[in-house]
């Protein structure tokens, strides 16, 4: 009889074993929750920023007004009719 709970003792131990530090174990589970994190906060970002693609694409392509914008802020595009003043402050 000593024998068998001496053998169900050694078992117990080798599958307390395997749960904290073996693979698949409580350490290894962890870990994953923390990689599952961060890659939701990834997701997160990379939709808001395909979101607002999507919103620039819209814009561009419905209305003139976002690509006069970009046009005068990105490659300082003015009108046909419009004057461009340029001041140059001296380093006095």
């Amino acid at each position: 009889m000593k024998w068998l709970l001496s053998l169900l003792i050694v078992l117990f131990l080798l599958l307390q074993y395997k749960l904290w530090v073996g693979d698949g174990g409580i350490p290894g589970i962890l870990r994953l929750e923390k990689e599952v994190e961060i890659q939701q906060i990834q997701k997160k970002k990379l939709e808001e920023r395909n979101a607002s693609l999507a919103a620039e694409v819209e814009d561009l392509k419905k209305g003139l007004d976002a690509i006069e914008e970009r046009a005068r802020s990105e490659m300082g595009m003015i009108r046909k009719d419009e004057t461009f003043y340029q001041i140059i402050h001296s380093s006095e």
